[in-house]
């Protein structure tokens, strides 16, 4: 069983995080989800995943696999069948990308934690760990659909462009996108 783990960088844990991360624990499991760099207590994410004070760094951890866009190589499902845990980088994204999980997370884990992408194009978190499950699983990444940047219709004329990678799932090919998350947004611009 792998473990995915969030290594979340952002000051506080928002509230559009929290909706991605209760997307994630409810892909993987609650037992297969960890968030590490959690400075505060949150019951919160405690109810969805395992919480760690320390930052992914300090935990030593074997056959470990960091998901960066800079990274040269592009994970394949042998290998992720290999890997044990996986770690992304819990952060609201900017556009265009400012190489975050490079400058935040990459360069302070150690030589024994492979380093691999999905592509070049920013996914939000719970998009990534998707494709991530899917290619531990066995699907190889050519082999997904993706659809660059989401636009979200609130009614005629008011819409909301998220500038992000998302998978097509199902018969439909819709956008994997937590229907939480849709509601929050179509509140938040109220």
């Amino acid at each position: 069983m792998a473990v995915y783990i969030i290594e979340h960088l952002e000051p506080r844990v928002w509230k559009w995080c929290l909706i991605e991360y209760r997307h994630i624990s409810q892909l993987v499991g609650r037992r297969s989800l960890w968030f590490t760099n959690v400075k505060r207590k949150n019951k919160n994410l405690s109810r969805i995943g395992r919480v760690f004070h320390d930052s992914v760094s300090k935990l030593n951890l074997k056959n470990a696999c960091i998901l960066d866009p800079e990274a040269k190589k592009t994970l394949a499902p042998k290998e992720a069948k290999k890997f044990k845990y996986f770690i992304f980088g819990g952060i609201l994204g900017d556009y265009p990308p400012k190489k975050r999980t490079a400058k935040e997370l990459t360069k302070f884990l150690g030589k024994n934690i492979a380093r691999r992408n999905i592509g070049r194009k920013q996914f939000s978190t719970d998009n990534a760990v998707y494709v991530v499950n899917q290619i531990q699983k066995g699907r190889p990444f050519s082999k997904l659909k993706f659809q660059d940047t989401l636009e979200i219709h609130f009614n005629k004329i008011e819409s909301l462009i998220l500038p992000y990678r998302y998978t097509l799932v199902g018969k439909n090919n819709e956008p994997f996108i937590s229907k939480e998350l849709l509601k929050f947004l179509s509140h938040k611009r109220v």
